[in-house]
């Protein structure tokens, strides 16, 4: 046997290397998923479901597909399988966490405890509630916390939501002119106002009052307030009707 037939005799046939890697000194890689934003050189690879998470915990708003594919640069069927992972996580299921090819063996064990909140899709987004069972826990605790006397930017906001209902939090802020997110949480804390339907359009949600605010100013309807100032949009009919 010639030199070259040795050299054939001892390499792996095209066969061997398909079924076998290793066969021919090529080590097998884990796959590794396109770079995104949660992949940031110098820093631990970040889990989809965890940073999905992340985002709709500091969300003010129902967030939709669309956004938070585009926050994270992963495909909508990627994030609605992981708010699929969340959603059955905290109804304790199998714990989330996104499927690794690159890690395995470091799946989280299955099973988990029922949150004390839930991921609900509401106007075409999602976003984090307390269950519906805990209602009247945190209602209590909300308005003994607070103090009963409103500041005046407050007051204002709470004037706007109740002559503009239903009306979202963006419309309220362009009548004001100033940012009104943590006015809004307070109205809503203290059972003032509530959400009452989504913007078919944008998805944002909706506010008007509660009976809690009829009872507060002693009327019965929200009909008996006040004609409306003319310093608001849409407000100048009932000013006209206040002069006759």
């Amino acid at each position: 046997m010639d030199d070259a037939t040795e050299r054939d005799a001892g390499a792996p046939t095209d066969d061997a290397v398909r079924a076998d890697p290793a066969a021919a000194g090529v080590g097998e890689r884990p796959e590794v998923s396109v770079a995104t934003p949660l992949d940031v050189p110098g820093q631990p690879r970040l889990d989809l479901d965890r940073a999905i998470e992340a985002l709709l915990f500091i969300a003010d708003e129902p967030q939709g597909l669309v956004h938070l594919a585009a926050a994270v640069a992963r495909p909508i069927a990627e994030v609605k399988a992981s708010i699929a992972r969340l959603v059955a996580d905290y109804d304790g299921g199998a714990p989330s966490g996104e499927p690794r090819t690159d890690a395995a063996g470091e799946q989280p064990a299955a099973g988990g405890i029922r949150r004390a909140f839930e991921l609900r899709e509401v106007g075409g987004g999602w976003r984090f509630y307390a269950r519906t069972e805990y209602d009247a826990l945190i209602t209590d605790a909300v308005l003994a916390q607070t103090s009963t006397k409103l500041s005046q930017a407050a007051l204002e906001t709470l004037a706007v939501i109740a002559y503009k209902q239903p009306i979202s939090r963006s419309s309220i802020a362009s009548i004001r002119a100033v940012n009104v997110d943590s006015v809004v949480r307070t109205l809503y804390g203290r059972g003032l106002i509530t959400e009452v339907d989504t913007d078919e359009e944008t998805g944002a949600i909706l506010y008007g009052t509660t009976d809690l605010l009829l009872t507060n100013l002693g009327i019965a309807s929200i009909d008996d307030l006040p004609p409306i100032s003319p310093l608001l949009d849409g407000g100048q009919e009932g000013f006209e009707r206040d002069l006759v």
